[in-house]
């Protein structure tokens, strides 16, 4: 029940308000300070989601982008946000499912603008089969990259890519990689697998999200440090409980057990579960009873162009 009240204050933030037509001289209300736009509420499989993305808005405008996943081009223009000032992108991991998109969606930037582009890129450092989140932009969109047009095509473009350190550390120190005008961007390695990974914390104005990408038991206590008292954690659900799942799988993710575990050691205020596929879709009761053994919170199950407010 909280996990459907939840969501529909966020889907409808005015359902519980007075009925009858708004007065024409009403003064609408101020956008969040803090929104999040759900782009991709899937994963690797082709399933009806589109993968991994996430657009979030500061004072009602569209300003970061976490992930670009499959399918996430498409579901950008169907929430017909402004992509005038969507200038930072933060990659978790370069899976397929999670950076597929970043081509597209940059040309859908460079065509709707009327001047130069800044793209500022964060991603992992490179290891093993993985390039650094610097030499995967290069390979896109460098002067010998498979899209090197794109530099002047519609717009100017620059990229400045920065490259997180993906290893797993005793002292898990964030890093902060913005701070500016009342927004603040921290960042700390998560584990996925051989893939490096990074979680993502954003404030701006009181308001907070964190964002924990593809994680395995590897990496919950930087997870747990990074989201300490956050308002919203944003958490990649793709297994059930054991033995429920393949057991390759737990070496790639968290099953909802240790997710509820995570969100009350680190008494965040709400939990959105994504990267969703249809062993979850199939058993949500499952996954909240579970989750909600040791977490009290608000749970709800993410879908494509879901908004809402931290």
């Amino acid at each position: 029940m909280k996990s459907i009240l939840f969501l529909l204050f966020y889907l409808a933030p005015h359902a519980f308000a007075q009925t009858g037509a708004p007065k024409a001289d009403a003064p609408m209300p101020p956008p969040p300070v803090l929104e999040l736009v759900v782009l991709g509420s899937g994963g690797p499989g082709a399933v009806g989601r589109a993968s991994s993305s996430f657009v979030v808005l500061l004072d009602g405008i569209p300003r970061i982008l976490i992930d670009a996943g499959s399918g996430a081009f498409a579901r950008l223009g169907e929430t017909k946000l402004s992509l005038d000032r969507l200038d930072r992108i933060l990659l978790t991991h370069l899976h397929i499912d999670h950076s597929a998109e970043l081509p597209g969606i940059f040309k859908a930037r460079a065509v709707a603008s009327r001047g130069a582009i800044n793209f500022h890129v964060f991603g992992p450092s490179g290891a093993g089969k993985f390039p650094s989140t610097k030499r995967f932009v290069d390979l896109l969109f460098g002067k010998h990259g498979a899209f090197a047009y794109l530099a002047d095509f519609s717009a100017p473009i620059t990229i400045v890519t920065t490259d997180i350190g993906a290893t797993l550390s005793r002292t898990r120190k964030l890093q902060t990689l913005l701070a500016k005008d009342g927004l603040k961007i921290t960042a700390i390695a998560g584990h996925h697998d051989d893939a490096p990974s990074i979680i993502y914390r954003i404030d701006y104005k009181n308001r907070s999200v964190v964002f924990s990408g593809d994680i395995d038991a590897a990496g919950l206590d930087n997870l747990r440090s990074i989201a300490d008292h956050c308002n919203l954690l944003v958490f990649n659900t793709v297994v059930l409980d054991r033995p429920q799942s393949a057991e390759a799988l737990y070496t790639l993710h968290t099953p909802p057990k240790s997710i509820g575990e995570v969100a009350a050691s680190a008494h965040v205020g709400a939990l959105l579960l994504t990267h969703l596929n249809p062993a979850i879709d199939q058993a949500h009761d499952d996954v909240l009873a579970s989750i909600h053994r040791n977490y009290a919170g608000p749970v709800t199950f993410a879908e494509d162009r879901l908004r809402i407010a931290p």
